[in-house]
């Protein structure tokens, strides 16, 4: 299928042919029909994507704080690699579209193939979207037609702005804008039995408002704001001021406090500047808020991912109710949109429509409009290149997952082996077709069971969200793929019984394919030499490994035991790994403890003691509480009247040992590459996974144990 991307590298539009999405649980695949070009936000993307790099900094300064931060811990070249890899990235444009429900998802109520629905897929042929961000247009004589229904998310942003003003029958209230938003707005308004006065500086949409029937001043011709609104509101000072204009000024602001009486209303829909005069506020008693979006329920995943609707006698307008209450305006001719299309293009003209958004001018409502004459043919794949030279016993790979780990670290390094890249999948297709073309894969999908499917695939590579890490593993043994995942293996005790279940059936049978996790500090460099020191030395060690891990929000899907296990499962692993493979011994016992705060226990915060046949012991502090200009990885080993320090990957210093005493880099190097190149010579000359398939479980069991042991819930059966 088709869809439109945009590079924030340098502001090219395109339209690029991707795989279909497959429709998720709690979904709907939609054929889109009509598309509504976001001239503000879409304009601003663009924008950016065509400024130079000093003006991206310059655009984003706490961005530029990041990139300081990041080269003193990682190094100058891993640094500028990130920040290359992420704005080669593509963005997928759009959010407001309107087409027919092709597919309906698992877990789905309410909705039916052929259904005519609303939804903020983006501007492509076929979209896969929660249901919680779709409406059922309207069925009624004659039908709402789909240019018109697909402006409905947008219109729901204006339409969440009125609600947080709170208007009642014939108050008076400005609308500083009149954009795309800003003319809905007033429409919505005028629904409501208000009165309206628009502020702008073009004369056309001060035409089409009053044509809305709003008053208008006309700040082109000099016309005074602020006189205009003491007459509009018969000197009483107006009810509230909507702001959906976008300037860095603080001035629409200020104005808007003037403008209001006692105890007015303020909401800011758009951009401008938050310098705020507290004696504006203070003497009327104003209030002020910033509208988010399209309503409750917005960028929440619960809500909009899992399905989990709010208590309709809690939360009456949420994102989706918002969108039903926008199509009863469109089909009761309250909201009128033809006078504010003003462009209309076909797909395939879509860059010059992006062409016409950029460069200004009289532009308003841009719609796009595609093909429904036949129903789409869903494939999956795309081909990207013809099949790549590679020695017959070179692996063959698939990877599923497309995510900024795997394009910033995982493909860089897989690319430098003989592999043979084949197929690369993403659920949405878009990361997959830039990353499959970006590094020679032959073939890009959206369908990750036809990567186990491929007779050709002999091993798979599975970077994906944590929650399908076993499903995938599991797959993968069946299919008689060798495997390699990142870490974890498994999230659960019982996703990793049935892994190690299966793999010691296929190894009774002579027939399990090689397993490798991405455990991937035992193969850095330094700690290689660590290694080779500590192989020298028989007397029991005393590990000491300080993880500045860093603060991540609680409802981040890492923190989810269900999707992403927590970040001990899911990230601690690897110095579990790490203490594991220097010591040379297996864990025998396992206790933690977890800081606590008025809260109650703070997951991510926690004090792991590990100890080893041998007598060794180690104790891993994995901390999120602290700052991040402090070093993140730090390992103090302490063994026969001699240390070894390593200080984050970068600077390894030995104290008491002969002929040793630093080992130096330039850039980090916690050895990504070298895991990789490791597992897949194994799989090419039919040897030993790199870490034995006992060490891999053996570590997630105990990865498993501290997590109980320190009084945390967690998803173990």
């Amino acid at each position: 299928m088709k869809q439109i991307l945009q590079s924030l590298e340098n502001g090219e539009t395109q339209i690029t042919d991707v795989p279909a999405p497959l429709v998720r649980p709690g979904h709907l695949l939609i054929q889109t029909c009509a598309s509504v070009v976001s001239v503000g936000t879409e304009k601003m993307l663009v924008e950016f994507g065509k400024a130079s790099l000093l003006q991206k900094a310059r655009s984003q300064p706490e961005r530029v704080k990041q990139v300081v931060e990041k080269i003193r811990t990682d190094g100058l070249l891993p640094t500028v690699a990130a920040i290359q890899s992420k704005l080669s990235q593509p963005i997928a444009l759009g959010y407001s579209s309107a087409g027919i429900v092709l597919e309906v998802g698992q877990g789905v109520e309410g909705f039916i193939v052929g259904d005519r629905v609303i939804s903020n897929g983006q501007h492509a042929e076929i979209v896969n979207v929660p249901t919680h961000l779709c409406a059922k247009i309207p069925k009624i004589e004659p039908e709402i037609p789909f240019n018109h229904a697909a402006f409905t998310v947008i219109a729901s942003i204006g339409l969440q702005g009125v609600r947080l003003l709170q208007p009642t029958l014939g108050e008076r209230f400005v609308v500083t804008g009149l954009g795309l938003i800003g003319l809905l707005t007033v429409q919505i308004l005028r629904a409501n039995g208000c009165e309206v006065l628009g502020i702008d500086m073009d004369s056309a949409r001060l035409a089409l408002a009053q044509g809305f029937g709003a008053s208008t001043v006309d700040l082109s011709k000099g016309e005074d704001a602020l006189e205009a609104a003491r007459l509009f509101s018969k000197a009483n000072g107006v009810d509230g001021v909507i702001i959906t204009a976008s300037t860095k000024s603080n001035e629409p602001v200020h104005q808007a406090a003037q403008m209001c009486r006692k105890r007015g209303r303020i909401v800011l829909v758009g951009v401008v500047g938050l310098e705020l005069s507290r004696t504006d506020f203070y003497e009327k008693e104003l209030s002020f808020q910033v509208s988010c979006s399209y309503g409750p329920g917005r960028y929440d995943e619960a809500y909009e991912l899992k399905g989990q609707d709010y208590p309709f006698g809690f939360v009456r307008w949420t994102e989706q109710r918002n969108f039903e209450a926008v199509l009863l305006l469109i089909a009761g001719g309250q909201l009128r949109l033809d006078p504010i299309i003003s462009h209309q293009f076909s797909l395939d003209k879509a860059v010059e429509a992006y062409d016409l958004v950029a460069g200004g001018g009289n532009v308003l409502g841009v719609v796009l409009e595609y093909s429904t004459d036949t129903t789409p043919q869903l494939n999956s794949s795309v081909f990207l290149n013809t099949m790549t030279q590679a020695k017959p016993q070179n692996p063959v790979v698939g990877v599923i997952g497309a995510g900024n780990y795997t394009a910033q670290v995982f493909l860089p390094a897989l690319k430098r082996t003989q592999a043979r890249l084949g197929v690369i999948a993403s659920s949405g297709g878009v990361s997959a077709v830039h990353l499959g073309k970006k590094f020679q894969f032959e073939r890009a999908t959206t369908d990750a069971k036809s990567v186990f499917q491929d007779s050709e695939i002999n091993t798979v590579i599975i970077t994906t969200r944590h929650d399908s890490h076993a499903k995938y593993v599991i797959e993968g043994l069946k299919a008689n793929k060798h495997i390699f995942v990142e870490k974890p293996i498994a999230i659960s005790r019982k996703e990793l019984q049935q892994i190690e279940d299966l793999y010691n059936q296929l190894s009774a049978k002579g027939a399990a394919p090689l397993i490798g996790v991405g455990f991937n500090r035992r193969f850095a460099p330094q700690v290689i030499k660590i290694k080779s020191l500590l192989d020298s030395v028989r007397d029991a060690k005393v590990l000491n490994m300080t993880v500045n891990a860093g603060f991540i929000p609680p409802d981040h899907w890492t923190q989810d035991m269900e999707l992403g296990g927590g970040r001990i499962v899911g990230e601690a692993c690897h110095f579990v790994d790490l203490l594991r493979f220097l010591v040379g011994c297996p864990i025998n016992q396992v206790s933690a403890v977890c800081a606590e705060s008025v809260q109650g226990k703070i997951p991510d915060c926690m004090v792991i003691n590990l100890t080893f046949e041998d007598g060794s012991i180690g104790t891993i502090h994995y901390l999120a509480n602290g700052h991040k200009s402090f070093p993140k990885e730090r390992l103090d080993v302490f063994v026969g009247g001699k240390i070894l320090q390593l200080d984050n990957f970068r600077n390894l210093t030995g104290y008491g040992w002969n002929g040793f005493q630093k080992m130096n880099l330039l850039n980090q190097d916690k050895g990504h590459a070298a895991g990789i190149a490791a597992f897949l010579l194994a799989v090419s000359q039919g040897q030993a996974a790199p870490i034995p398939f006992h060490e891999i479980v053996e570590v997630s069991k105990a990865c498993f144990d501290a997590v109980e042991k320190a009084g945390l819930v967690h998803a173990t059966n």
